[in-house]
């Protein structure tokens, strides 16, 4: 059922209104703006990886239009943490206005920096830590503490004269972290005590019974799977997991090996969390990749990127036998991390390739590699009944995780028309303790491609579909301008047809036919006679062939 788009009304004196620009309905894109008195307040600025039928695209961001006319009115983007899918798209924000304000912890903002860096833009920043208190604008902010597969993640609490909204961010309520930093609930409780207006929850796991394991447990696995490999190990994750780099370095200092880090990502984040302590290198574990062929195969362990199947990830690469370690027999090769949705046939793809050159691929469904960085239905409950909010937005996830979200916070005691279950683009504003539904923006999706922002659209990716499933076909006609008969061809070429293009000498006639057929009724238009040509060939290739190929006729009056 297509979304209903109907404009919001004035923001009325007092009023907070939320909308999220990205983030509902799918894992990634997150981007939820405030408003309060004019100014805006945007918490979290990322990025979605395509899926396999948006061929051609390197990345997906939020929808900036309804913002792109106010950009003087942001006080700041607050980034909850370091993930792609939360700072990813904040360089192509920075493009419209280079001079807005990032508030983030320090590994948030180094990570940031360095995208920046090669972007060409130096940012203004303010580093923040758990406990603190800001203001920007109208925004009394507090930041606390969470726990999340990255270090450093922090939730925010947006205090208003219209009320307090409390944004999780990405969080897990693991009780013995790796860095000890456990989620404040004690702040969390503070703040309901408070009063907390609107509890903007990561809905990733909701669907998942129980609590997500800790992730300590995965170090005894990494320590087992690695100390019993017969030749290399490539460990994959994403680039910015500092806990699994951690546990890998870990495990392999202790059966002997040296750590090699692939990949531009891993190893420009893993030197920024060295550098800012929250990565502990044992000595001599790290060491260059190209220096690592030297060692002997059981003595070395390769880190790096590609968990996810991407295309020109390492690991893929190495899958397809284009990377210069070349994956063999006896290889073991450990896949850290869990599936985003919409990646399982690449990944899958991946493993098979493996499998197939002769490595023992370790993962998720087959061992404890992986524990996911967001908290289970078990945890909302507990989080839902600590801080018993008045309004709940389900945020980050896909419609399933959104919807099994909401019902938590129902049974939790929340009112059922008071956990909103929307879209990106849908406008609500908190008057008087309610949050309430008062509009419904058009929104897109702008695709990186290449080096062109926003310029592909639904419809070009329809054609780069077709193209790769149904083959193309080009037809060139030569007509006498004054009379529109046909003076040479019609010629047919077909790329991405298993028949000969002999299997077209059929239809050409019925071309030749059709154009004379205009011709008397007086049509010399170029373009009207090349629908012609591509209504008659489409039909004709529809019912012989079976296919629905793209065609591009070429109608060229002498």
């Amino acid at each position: 059922m297509p979304i209903q788009v109907y404009d919001p009304p004035a923001l009325a004196p007092g009023a907070l209104r939320v909308t999220p620009l990205g983030g509902l309905g799918e894992v990634g894109r997150n981007m939820t703006v405030f408003e309060y008195d004019g100014k805006l307040l945007i918490v979290d600025c990322g990025v979605l990886f395509p899926e396999e039928h948006q061929p051609g695209v390197d990345l997906i961001l939020p929808d900036f239009e309804p913002i792109k006319h106010r950009l003087d009115d942001i006080v700041g983007v607050v980034l909850t943490h370091g993930h792609e899918d939360h700072i990813g798209a904040v360089p192509y924000l920075l493009r419209l206005k280079k001079d807005i304000p990032l508030i983030g912890s320090g590994l948030t903002l180094a990570l940031v920096e360095a995208k920046l860096k090669e972007h060409r833009v130096k940012p203004f920043t303010l580093t923040v830590a758990e406990g603190q208190r800001e203001k920007l604008g109208p925004f009394d902010l507090e930041f606390v503490a969470v726990t999340h597969s990255i270090p450093d993640a922090l939730a925010v609490a947006i205090r208003t004269p219209a009320g307090m909204a409390l944004a999780t961010g990405d969080f897990k309520m693991d009780q013995l972290p790796l860095d000890g930093r456990l989620t404040d609930l004690r702040a969390f409780a503070r703040l309901g005590e408070e009063g907390v207006d609107l509890f903007l929850v990561d809905s990733t796991n909701a669907d998942v019974p129980g609590f997500t394991p800790l992730e300590r447990s995965i170090g005894p696995v990494l320590d087992q799977v690695i100390g019993g490999a017969p030749r290399r190990v490539i460990v994959a994750s994403f680039s910015s997991h500092v806990h699994r780099v951690q546990q890998v370095l870990e495990a392999a200092a202790a059966h002997g090996r040296r750590v090699a880090l692939l990949g531009r990502s891993m190893v420009r984040n893993m030197t920024i969390a060295a550098e800012l302590g929250y990565l502990d290198v044992p000595e001599g574990v790290l060491i260059d990749y190209k220096k690592a062929r030297n060692l002997p195969d059981d003595k070395i362990v390769y880190m790096s990127t590609g968990s996810q199947g991407e295309p020109m990830a390492v690991l893929s690469r190495m899958a397809n036998l284009e990377h210069e370690i070349e994956v063999g027999e006896g290889d073991t090769v450990i896949l850290a991390s869990s599936l985003i949705p919409g990646n399982e046939n690449a990944v899958y793809r991946v493993i098979n390739g493996l499998t197939k050159l002769g490595a023992n691929v370790v993962h998720k469904g087959n061992a404890k590699v992986h524990v996911s960085g967001h908290a289970a239905a078990g945890e909302l409950l507990y989080c839902y009944n600590i801080v018993q909010p008045r309004n709940v937005l389900p945020i980050h996830g896909e419609h399933r995780h959104l919807f099994a979200n909401a019902q938590i916070a129902r049974d939790s005691g929340v009112p059922a028309e008071r956990a909103l279950i929307v879209e990106n683009g849908s406008v609500i504003d908190l008057v008087d303790g309610a949050a309430q539904l008062v509009g419904q923006l058009d929104l897109g999706f702008v695709y990186v491609d290449g080096s062109t922002v926003g310029e592909i659209t639904d419809a070009d990716l329809k054609d780069r579909r077709i193209l790769g499933e149904e083959g193309f076909i080009s037809v060139i006609v030569v007509v006498d301008a004054a009379t529109g008969g046909v003076i040479s061809g019609p010629e047919i070429h077909a790329r991405g047809f298993a028949e000969h293009d002999k299997v077209f000498d059929s239809v050409k006639p019925k071309i030749a036919a059709a154009l004379a057929d205009a011709a008397q009724q007086g049509v010399r238009d170029q373009h009207a006679l090349s629908q012609v040509v591509r209504r008659t060939t489409g039909r004709w290739v529809n019912q012989s062939l079976r296919r629905r190929p793209m065609i591009v006729p070429l109608v060229i009056e002498a």
